[in-house]
């Protein structure tokens, strides 16, 4: 049994046995860990409970035991974006993405300053379609399985003017129209490429073709089992994601 003192951003709750809650959080020097927080659901309890909502950044202790730790003390060190909407949908799916991508117990210190650039960027009045390609970016690249978005697959640099296929494997692949008439479903354009490698900005058109082209790698990598997120942004309005 060891001691876990260190700082945190909470991921997900969810209720253990009869008054106690598992939560899942993302460290910042042992990586994403589990831990029982015990006793938290008395109505002298709202404190703690407070504390271990979804975004909320924490100071916690914990006793390492097998998979899961127990949860001795924790401290809010901030007040967790109040989200609604789009936005509230976005923390959902950054929150999802860790849980399904990052191991327990595997420090990714690139990963949780990531996270902490979304969570901030989430309350912000940055566009969302924006903060969440760069958080993409950003957690493959912590995870290592990013790739060079400058030069495609075969160390060629990226035109502007072309559209490419993101290969989780291999990188950029330049798409070759069939007579004008080939599916860009998918594609991102090189100039989107371009902008996300320098974290410029890039233009509505560009922006909106990184989604899907990212999502294919991100899938991949997912396997077969989808993201809840992406189910529920289906069934509501065209997602900004």
């Amino acid at each position: 049994m060891s001691l876990i003192a260190d700082l945190a951003f909470v991921l997900h709750t969810r209720p253990w046995r009869e008054t106690s809650l598992q939560v899942e959080l993302l460290t910042a020097g042992h990586g994403r860990i589990g831990v029982v927080a015990r006793g938290v659901q008395g109505p002298k309890r709202h404190v703690l409970r407070a504390a271990l909502q979804p975004l909320q950044a924490l100071r916690f202790e914990a006793m390492q035991r097998g998979e899961l730790a127990r949860l001795v003390s924790a401290e809010a060190l901030d007040t967790a974006p109040r989200l609604s909407g789009d936005a509230a949908l976005s923390a959902f799916y950054v929150n999802e993405l860790v849980l399904r991508l990052a191991q327990r117990q595997d420090p990714a210190p690139e990963l949780f300053q990531a996270y902490a650039q979304v969570r901030a960027r989430l309350a912000g009045a940055e566009s969302l379609s924006w903060t969440l390609r760069r958080f993409e970016r950003d957690l493959l690249q912590a995870m290592g399985l990013g790739f060079d978005l400058d030069n495609d697959g075969q160390g060629e640099p990226i035109d502007p003017a072309a559209r490419y296929v993101l290969e989780p494997e291999h990188g950029p692949r330049r798409l070759v129209l069939d007579r004008g008439a080939a599916d860009r479903r998918g594609a991102a354009t090189g100039r989107a490429l371009l902008s996300l490698a320098a974290d410029t900005l890039p233009t509505a058109e560009d922006l909106g073709s990184l989604r899907l082209a990212l999502r294919a790698v991100l899938s991949h990598h997912l396997g077969p089992r989808g993201l809840k997120s992406w189910d529920m942004a289906a069934q509501l309005r065209p997602p900004a994601r």
